[in-house]
């Protein structure tokens, strides 16, 4: 009796210190062999930032294919991860069928889906979204990538792979205290505003913008070189005035003071509009007066412009059927439709860029890195200027001997010690904040000023990702977004864009024909197992106790 009395009160002791040593070590083991659920040391330093609620609702319940309900359990999984690292994340899973108009006036559009189920197409909607509050600020993530792919396979190995980056870049926006500042340059005949609204709208949400004019260079330069060194970032979009030296060096004195630069840039003079309304004009070389900073960087942008057959339409008109004009979309090969550097985090899942009379970058040899981000195909074509380009070529056959230039830059991401475009130089002008060399600064360079910019519909601006008259759809405002990010992260955050994971799909074509062979495996052929079983064991029970 006392020796039962002491193994019962053993046994007590024991269970009450396992449970003091459960709640005071808690550990998650990933053994995948993708480390599919280990985060980040990038995302953990985000998820240490705040220590108040974060509430995460995924949109992802109810029903729906089956490949998504893969993607329903890889987001919930990962969830998991991120509120086992910070127990102040909340998550919830919600049907979106009774509140559908309420989310797309969130901003969070539905996504329509060709299913095989059974060897059948049918459609289905759903709502690949996740919305994050945090204190009084809201914010969306979409859990389906942009990308132009091939199947919907693909799709959702893409949208698996880009869960971590979704997820830290939101929650890092929403809850980080200090925002970066953005100048968007002025004074040298830049774009309008309404046409970079649908681009700077969206950096607007994650930092704060303001217009910064090159023209107080003229009256108060010092000044005003000390003014453009409290941004981050300076965005330099389609420039049509030449710029003075006093502006030159301001914006050169920005970047060895650490300023980041987007520059989008036209060398030529070549506008859409009065092409269509006049049927031909004349393209000639603009001098923006910024060849020899350019050059101190270690690139050089060309006077050229570039055909490619791989191009996107423009909508002309072709006739007439009563009182209406019908129109058809055309290849436009001064257009380039490109795709970015898979290899790298701005370019990687994202749709084709449209370019529009764009040139051509030549990089130097200096100690800058240089990464090419957007590249024509190898059938691409080089047109001197100045030229006259007429509307009518649009109906001649191209010929492929003549489009053998081969793969031509358009953009690329210099990282390095810039030097100054003055140093060994005369100053414009005196600066106590001179430096004749950057330390680890990046700039991104594109030869087409036209990137960012989005069309009028009715007086009101168009979003940057589609075309109004074509519907073609383009990767332009997810590949300036993301050269906004990577220009301003300090965190590492953009390298999650470079995950890799090997997700294994079911082979439905292949099921669907063997569907009779695994139904008769799974369901009959265990029965006949189980039977086989009762009648073997009946039959030597009987003949063991029958003596």
């Amino acid at each position: 009796m006392n020796k039962n009395i002491k193994n019962i009160g053993l046994l007590l002791i024991g269970l009450f210190v396992l449970n003091i040593l459960n709640q005071s070590f808690y550990k998650r083991f990933d053994l995948t062999a993708d480390k599919r659920y280990t985060l980040s040391k990038t995302t953990k330093s985000i998820l240490s930032t705040f220590k108040k609620p974060l509430f995460i609702t995924v949109y992802l319940e109810g029903d729906f294919p089956s490949e998504f309900k893969r993607l329903q359990v890889e987001t919930q999984q990962y969830l998991e991860e991120l509120a086992a690292e910070n127990g102040n994340i909340k998550i919830h899973f919600e049907n979106p069928d009774n509140q559908r108009e309420e989310l797309i006036k969130r901003g969070m559009m539905p996504s329509q889906l060709t299913v095989e189920e059974n060897g059948k197409l049918s459609e289905v909607i759903i709502f690949p979204w996740a919305e994050i509050v945090f204190e009084e600020k809201s914010t969306i993530v979409s859990l389906l990538p942009n990308a132009i792919v091939a199947s919907q396979e693909e799709q959702l190995q893409k949208a698996i792979e880009n869960l971590e980056y979704s997820f830290s870049n939101a929650i890092n926006s929403i809850t980080q205290k200090k925002q970066k500042s953005v100048a968007i340059i002025t004074g040298n005949g830049e774009l309008q505003d309404i046409y970079l609204y649908s681009f700077l709208s969206e950096v607007a949400k994650k930092h704060k913008l303001a217009k910064f004019t090159l023209d107080s260079v003229a009256t108060n330069p010092r000044q005003t070189l000390q003014d453009i060194t409290n941004f981050d970032l300076a965005i330099i979009a389609k420039p049509t005035e030449k710029f003075t030296s006093e502006e030159k060096f301001t914006l050169d004195q920005f970047i060895t003071n650490g300023g980041k630069t987007l520059w989008m840039l036209d060398n030529v003079q070549a506008d859409q509009d009065s092409l269509l309304n006049s049927g031909k004009m004349l393209a000639y070389p603009r001098d923006l007066n910024l060849t020899d900073l350019l050059f101190s960087y270690g690139i050089r942008i060309n006077t050229t412009l570039i055909k490619d057959l791989y191009a996107a339409k423009i909508a002309l008109a072709t006739g007439t059927i009563g009182n209406q004009t019908q129109f058809q979309n055309l290849d436009w090969f001064y257009h380039p439709l490109v795709s970015g550097n898979p290899n790298h985090s701005i370019t990687k899942n994202v749709a084709p860029v449209r370019l529009q009379f764009a040139n051509q970058i030549d990089t130097l040899k200096n100690n800058i890195k240089k990464t090419p981000l957007l590249i024509s195909s190898p059938l691409s074509q080089k047109v001197g200027t100045p030229t006259i380009i007429e509307l009518q070529s649009i109906a001649e056959e191209p010929e492929e001997k003549d489009f053998v230039a081969g793969n031509q830059l358009f953009a690329v991401l210099l990282e390095g010690d810039f030097n100054s475009g003055f140093k060994n130089r005369i100053k414009p002008f005196e600066t106590p904040i001179f430096k004749e060399n950057a330390t680890h600064n990046k700039m991104i360079v594109i030869a087409d000023g036209d990137i960012g910019k989005n069309q009028i519909l009715k007086g009101e601006p168009t979003d940057l990702a589609s075309d109004k008259w074509t519907n073609e759809q383009f990767g332009n405002k997810d590949f300036l977004l993301n050269a906004v990010d990577y220009l301003l992260d300090d965190t590492g955050l953009m390298e999650l864009r470079n995950k890799t994971l090997k997700i294994n799909i079911l082979d439905k074509q292949k099921a669907f024909r063997e569907r009779t062979f695994w139904q008769f495996l799974n369901v009959v052929f265990p029965l006949i197992l189980l039977f086989a079983f009762g009648f073997v064991f009946n039959y030597i029970r009987k003949k063991k106790y029958s003596k």
